[in-house]
C-alpha cells in the first residue's frame, strides 16, 4: 500500500531526475553537431533543438500534466532526434484500467487514479554507419502500487560488432554495482521484448529493459534506474563519435530506410509506451516523435 504524501516528495525526486538527464542528453547531441566539422553533412548547418511544451488534458478538459518534447531535425549528425520528458496524472481510462488489472497491479480498478514521470529518446543519424539508439526510464504510481521501468536498446542498420560490445558493456558496468545478476536479466528482456514477431528477428542488437520495478525499497529501484541513465551518454557518444566521419554512399542510405522500416512497425504495432500515451491522451505528437522521419518498404 503506498501513501499520497509519503510519495509527494519521491515523485518530485523522480521527476526532476528524469528533467535533469533531459538536459544534460540536449546539451551532449547539441554539442555532436557544433563539433562535427569533417566527413559526410559537416558542411551543413548544425541542428538545434526545438524545444514545445506539451499537455495532457483529462476527458473532463481538466489540465493532467505535461512535459517537453525536443525535437532536431536536419543536422549534420541527427537526421531526426526528440527527446522527451513529462509528467502526468489523473484518471486510467477503462481500457487502461483492464490492461494494468491484466499486469497483476493491485487496486486499480477500484481507484484508477495514476501519475507518471518520465524521458523518452529516440534518435535516427545522418550517416547509415552511425547506429539509430532508444532510451527510457519512468517511474509509475498508483495509490496502491509503484514501479519502475526503461532500458536502452541499440538499432544499427548496418552492424559493427565492436560497437555492439560497447554498447552492452557500458551497460553491464553501471547495473553490476546493482548485483551481477541484474544485467544478463535486464539483456535478456530486451531480446525478449524489443522482437517482431511477424519479421521474426529483433528490431536491433539489444540492450537492456526492465518494467514493473518494485523490489520494496524504492531508493534502491531508483538508484538503478538513474544509473540506467546514466549509462546511455558513455554507452552512445563514442559510437556517434567514431562512424560520424564514415563515407557512405546511395547503398548504404537504402539499407539504412529499409533498416527504419522495423523501426516503424514495432513502434506501431508492439511498444507499449505508445499504446499507452495514446491510450491516455497525451500529446500525440510527442508520443510518436520516435518514428523516422524517411522509411522504406521493399
Amino acid at each position: 500500500m503506498t501513501d499520497t504524501d509519503a510519495f509527494a516528495e519521491r515523485k518530485i525526486r523522480a521527476s526532476d531526475w528524469f528533467r535533469a538527464l533531459r538536459d544534460e542528453i540536449v546539451a551532449a547531441f547539441e554539442g555532436l553537431e557544433q563539433s562535427h566539422d569533417t566527413g559526410p553533412f559537416s558542411d551543413d548547418a548544425p541542428g538545434a533543438f526545438e524545444v514545445t511544451p506539451t499537455s495532457r488534458t483529462a476527458e473532463d478538459g481538466s489540465d493532467a500534466g505535461g512535459g517537453l518534447m525536443s525535437v532536431m531535425r536536419g543536422g549534420r549528425v541527427f537526421e531526426k532526434v526528440g527527446v522527451n520528458v513529462s509528467t502526468v496524472y489523473g484518471t486510467l481510462g477503462e481500457a487502461a484500467q483492464k490492461s494494468m488489472a491484466a499486469r497483476g497491479v493491485p487496486g486499480i480498478e477500484s481507484d484508477p487514479r495514476f501519475w507518471a514521470s518520465g524521458i523518452s529518446l529516440v534518435a535516427h543519424m545522418r550517416n547509415p554507419h552511425v547506429p539509430a539508439v532508444h532510451m527510457n526510464t519512468r517511474m509509475f504510481w498508483t495509490p496502491n502500487a509503484w514501479w519502475f521501468g526503461g532500458g536502452s536498446d541499440l538499432n544499427p542498420c548496418i552492424e559493427y560488432d565492436e560497437d555492439t560490445a560497447h554498447f552492452h558493456a557500458t551497460q553491464k558496468a553501471h547495473l553490476d554495482p546493482h548485483g551481477p545478476a541484474l544485467y544478463p536479466e535486464l539483456k535478456a528482456w530486451a531480446d525478449e521484448y524489443f522482437y517482431i514477431p511477424h519479421r521474426k528477428r529483433a528490431r536491433g542488437v539489444g540492450g537492456i529493459f526492465m518494467d514493473d520495478r518494485n523490489t520494496g525499497d524504492w531508493d534502491a529501484d531508483f538508484a538503478l534506474t538513474q544509473d540506467i541513465g546514466r549509462a546511455f551518454l558513455p554507452a552512445y557518444l563514442p559510437l556517434v563519435e567514431k562512424r560520424r566521419v564514415m563515407p557512405c554512399d546511395a547503398a548504404d542510405r537504402e539499407t539504412q530506410l529499409v533498416h527504419r522500416g522495423l523501426y516503424a512497425e514495432y513502434n506501431l504495432v508492439y511498444d507499449r509506451g505508445t499504446k499507452f500515451g495514446l491510450a491516455t491522451g497525451h500529446d500525440a505528437n510527442a508520443v510518436l516523435m520516435s518514428l523516422p522521419p524517411l522509411a522504406k518498404w521493399i
